[in-house]
């Protein structure tokens, strides 16, 4: 008897990075050496600091389920994090812990969107975002950006796609795939906006900190800050993607109604993650992470000119994240077609543009620089051989 799917699934295709990564792990359980640079996570282990408490937390703790919107103490060092760095004071009520940031999006359309209400955001952009609107019945509508805007929305773009169905625009700097931030500025003409159109700003801020020309930046600072959802997680900055730990800052008028709708989905995060994710604003974790930013934008800064060297097009250098969003029409006129090339025949897995949107997506290929500088080195080895090109 054939599957009978509810009608959301129409709207969702598979994430192709994550197939990508099937094909990578079975050419290597054949033999293969593969380059990972398709999907998005550090290839850093999780800080030494953080691993110890969660043992710690084992021996003393009692794992087990907590309030939905987290462990307090963690909220107050998340509080305490926001003051410290960006000298802006949050109340901890308004943080929600979340299981990583994919719950706190899910929540927060969730609360906000009903049948039918639009919700833009940038494209290409991060696919999943899309998924969550449609699954909460809403829909996305994705606003072609570019180079001359650095891949980023403007006011006026949110301006002339606003209508009476728009309920929300998310917005994510830095970005997913093109590593671009907003300037405060524009973001703040973007808030504005939407406060003039009684609607919700969303800032998807998961790459916070992984900054490389100017110090990490945070939309809480703008006027009117406290109308405004900001996303953010463990995974990326603190390196601890499988612990599925993220957060959310909301708006003190839907603190309840987050809470009340976390209890129903998700019971509470995870209790250990928390008491783990309770040292990620130590010093000495800080310290460490630190470093590893600086090797970041030092892989940042040999890959965008090798690539350039064989022929992608870079028009925007990224400024933060772990990404390069590179055009491909030089070399092949296709991505994904490229980039199953590269992972058959060079063994260098990469995820073509059409995972992140319509707009030019056979153009585009996003490489993540989530290898040490020797192993990028290898891959752009490979690839040059592949577009027999010489070094």
């Amino acid at each position: 008897m054939p599957a009978r799917l509810a009608n959301r699934m129409s709207h969702i295709r598979p994430f192709e990075v994550m197939e990508i990564q099937t094909r990578a792990r079975e050419l290597v359980a054949s033999g293969h050496d593969v380059i990972y640079m398709s999907i998005g996570e550090p290839d850093f282990a999780t800080p030494a600091p953080i691993v110890e408490a969660a043992k710690r937390a084992l021996d003393t703790e009692p794992i087990g389920y907590t309030s939905a919107c987290g462990l307090s103490g963690l909220r107050e060092k998340i509080a305490w994090h926001y003051e410290s760095t960006f000298h802006v004071r949050i109340d901890p009520s308004r943080i929600i812990i979340t299981a990583g940031s994919s719950a706190a999006l899910m929540l927060g359309f969730g609360v906000l969107i009903n049948e039918g209400d639009e919700v833009l955001m940038a494209d290409p952009g991060y696919p999943c975002n899309r998924h969550f609107v449609h699954t909460m019945g809403g829909v996305p509508v994705n606003i072609p950006v570019g180079a001359d805007t650095n891949y980023q929305l403007t006011a006026q773009q949110v301006a002339d796609n606003w209508s009476k169905r728009t309920r929300a625009c998310l917005v994510a700097s830095p970005s997913n795939p093109t590593g671009t931030v907003m300037a405060n500025g524009e973001l703040q003409k973007i808030a504005d906006a939407i406060q003039r159109n009684q609607g919700e700003l969303m800032v998807d801020e998961i790459y916070q900190g992984l900054t490389y020309d100017n110090p990490p930046s945070t939309a809480l600072t703008l006027e009117g800050a406290d109308s405004i959802f900001v996303i953010n997680s463990f995974s990326k900055y603190f390196q601890m993607t499988g612990w599925r730990l993220g957060w959310m800052v909301v708006p003190e008028a839907y603190g309840r109604s987050i809470e009340t709708l976390a209890q129903n989905l998700f019971i509470s995060p995870s209790s250990l993650a928390q008491h783990a994710a309770m040292a990620a604003f130590l010093p000495e974790t800080l310290a460490v992470i630190e470093e590893r930013r600086i090797e970041f934008r030092a892989r940042r800064d040999f890959l965008v000119p090798a690539l350039r060297a064989l022929g992608f097009h870079i028009p925007v250098v990224p400024q933060g994240a772990f990404y390069v969003y590179a055009d491909v029409s030089d070399v092949s006129s296709d991505s994904a077609t490229l980039a199953r090339l590269l992972l058959e025949n060079a063994h260098v897995a990469v995820a073509p543009g059409r995972d992140f949107g319509k707009h030019l997506p056979n153009k585009h290929i996003r490489f993540a620089y989530t290898q040490p500088i020797w192993r990028l080195q290898e891959a752009v080895n490979r690839i040059a051989t592949l577009l027999g090109k010489t070094q």
